[in-house]
């Protein structure tokens, strides 16, 4: 294991960027085998540390990023990091691996690779090797500090990234100082069904709020899907509109103007049908934007997978949502024109492997993934019932990804956690 600094700058503002990679094990069951090359970007405050040496005494704050499948976008944390750096950390913001700049992963780069293949390769990309990536980081930039308080490191994780939390404090726990989850306290399940048979009925209250907010979008939602079944609509990149895709856009309900961005977006669909007889290709972009798996496919291919333990997830939203007819045009195009088509939440399902330009290619392997059932544990209850790290962590009584009660069950098996529980904030706060 190694570390490469390709450069290092100075933001306005005075804070100087370190960008750093690390040749990292893909198994770390195999430490000998194949590497990859992870990034983090390390931001450090000139104004706390005028010397090298008292920039060496920083502590480091580590961020964790959510979704899962995402890199850091620094755009949406310059706020966060200003007021981490003002508490006198210096701040790592970690590209999980498969993301950003970390192992970069989607289809054109494995188009060389069998399904079997990426099926082998994406198995080590879930939060136990995220975790073993910043274990490895951390002995790299403190393993040497002579103070053994001086060698922890405190971290955040972000919705995903509080999983990631989770499983740190499970199999790491040394390493941490203190640990902070913002809407990210897992579920301690083996398999994914309980989860989205919770976060179905959230999704239910949140289409409530969208359609008692804009009443007359009951039947332009209908009447967009009744365009979208009779014609083939092909996105500017070439991915399919279908009713289902175009249902995924209440993956948006969660934020606190997703509502009105979904309702946005219906308007001009609506108009465009009325004026054109058609969508127009603004539109379409639009949507394209809005809809980021083909550039992301890990979260599409390893969302539920990132719930398993020991079992398969086997599609598990798609099969719960079979008792959810709410959802499904097929059977909601037979019903009056009174009646609402509930849109999607953060939901993953097998068609999108056909609708998505980005994710066809990558069908056999996560069709292989879904069946997988031999997955690793991802937390220690008994460790985390013993826990003596310090965990605070912000919750929402709305998430509409992470459900309030399941949250409150894993709280209440974690020692030494403590809550700030809001009613007032969605998802994403953090970020806000």
């Amino acid at each position: 294991m190694s570390q490469q600094i390709l450069e290092t700058y100075v933001l306005t503002g005075s804070i100087k960027i370190i960008e750093r990679f690390f040749d990292l094990p893909l198994n770390y069951d195999d430490p000998n085998g194949k590497k990859i090359r992870i990034f983090a970007r390390n931001m450090v405050p000139l104004d706390k540390a005028k010397t090298p040496e008292e920039e060496a005494k920083l502590p480091y704050f580590v961020y964790l990023q959510g979704e899962p499948g995402f890199e850091v976008d620094m755009t949406a944390h310059t706020a966060m990091a200003t007021t981490i750096h003002k508490e006198g950390y210096q701040t790592l913001w970690l590209d999980p691996r498969g993301t950003g700049l970390s192992a970069p992963f989607s289809a054109d780069l494995v188009s060389d690779k069998s399904d079997e293949e990426i099926f082998e390769y994406l198995k080590h990309f879930r939060a136990d090797n995220i975790v073993r990536d910043c274990e490895a980081i951390r002995k790299i930039l403190l393993g040497d500090k002579t103070d053994e308080k001086d060698r922890k490191w405190t971290i955040l994780g972000q919705s995903f990234g509080g999983f990631c939390c989770l499983t740190y404090l499970s199999f790491y726990p040394e390493g941490l100082k203190e640990v902070f989850i913002a809407g990210g306290i897992p579920p301690l399940v083996n398999s994914p069904e309980i989860v989205y048979g919770a976060l179905a009925k959230r999704v239910l209250a949140r289409n409530d709020v969208y359609y008692n907010k804009y009443p007359n979008d009951v039947k332009r939602v209908r009447d967009i899907l009744a365009y979208l079944d009779k014609n083939s609509v092909i996105l500017p990149n070439g991915g399919k509109l279908t009713p289902n895709r175009f249902l995924q856009l209440g993956i948006a309900f969660e934020s606190q103007d997703g509502i009105d961005t979904v309702h946005q977006l219906v308007l001009r669909a609506s108009n465009d049908i009325s004026l054109f007889g058609k969508l127009s290709q603004r539109l379409l972009q639009n949507i394209e934007h809005d809809q980021t798996l083909d550039g992301n496919p890990l979260y599409a291919i390893l969302h539920e997978p990132i719930y398993c333990q020991g079992h398969a997830s086997n599609w598990s939203a798609e099969r719960i949502l079979n008792n959810y007819p709410q959802h499904s045009w097929n059977h909601m195009k037979m019903q009056d024109n009174q009646s609402p088509v509930c849109f999607f939440g953060e939901m993953i399902f097998s068609d999108m492997l056909d609708d998505y330009v980005g994710l066809r290619p990558l069908k056999g392997a996560a069709q292989l993934l879904a069946k997988f059932s031999d997955w690793p544990p991802l937390y220690d209850e008994a460790q985390l019932a013993k826990n003596s790290v310090k965990v605070t962590a912000a919750t929402y009584y709305k998430d509409m990804y992470v459900d309030f009660n399941l949250a409150q069950i894993t709280a209440s098996a974690v020692q030494n956690m403590e809550q700030y529980i809001s009613n007032q904030h969605h998802h994403s706060a953090l970020r806000r």
